[in-house]
């Protein structure tokens, strides 16, 4: 049985091209597909079938990605959300993030990564870039291992997943940037990551902040 899947996006030629190339995975079935936030609150309430994934699309008019991704979390609590963009800005995706999204990818990602984040989200609910060049299948073997975190990498943590710079977080701690350097390095190495997007997925993920 194929996966129902929706996207909304505002570039037409882009919405067509990503809707083709998911329907040649053979798995999923695209049964929306919408220009914005808006346009979708009125066509998936005709959908045959709600879409248990959606694409979205970060910079829209009308109603943009995180807006959109908040209202499709609070009405379909059961879908998986998917952030797309051109920009890899950390704000931009941490705040998909913090809307209900369960993975973020560049627009410009090779169709093979596509098909392969879009089988994990399926299959284990989320997708992880950061965990998966690393060693995804390691890593979900640990998942039920405590991650021991200090007090002060808590606080860390919860100021990483804003779009505070590590300077200003620094001056907020009454620390030195050295020090907080030593919290970032130290937090990758124990949720196995390696950008500041991916430290936030797996913070937010592992219920180790408070949003």
């Amino acid at each position: 049985m194929k996966t129902p899947i929706g996207i909304v996006d505002d570039h037409q030629l882009f919405l067509k091209s990503l809707s083709m190339m998911l329907k040649s995975f053979q798995v999923y079935d695209v049964v929306a597909e919408a220009l914005n936030g808006k346009e979708l609150q009125e066509k998936i309430v005709q959908c045959p079938v709600v879409p248990a994934i959606m694409l979205i699309d970060v910079n829209m008019p009308v109603m943009n990605g995180i807006e959109t991704a908040k209202w499709l979390s609070k009405d379909y609590p059961e879908m998986k959300l998917v952030a797309l963009s051109m920009n890899d800005s950390d704000s931009y995706i941490i705040d998909m993030i913090k809307a209900g999204c369960c993975a973020y990818l560049l627009k410009e990602t090779h169709p093979d990564e596509l098909e392969k984040a879009l089988d994990e989200i399926r299959a284990k609910g989320f997708y992880n870039a950061d965990a998966s060049n690393i060693n995804f299948r390691r890593l979900l073997q640990s998942e039920k291992e405590a991650v021991l975190i200090t007090e002060k990498e808590k606080q860390f943590l919860q100021h990483a997943c804003t779009d505070m710079t590590y300077k200003e977080i620094a001056a907020i701690m009454f620390l030195s940037e050295r020090t907080i350097d030593g919290y970032r390095e130290a937090l990758f190495g124990k949720l196995k990551v390696q950008s500041r997007v991916g430290l936030a997925m797996e913070a937010i993920r592992k219920g180790l902040v408070t949003l």
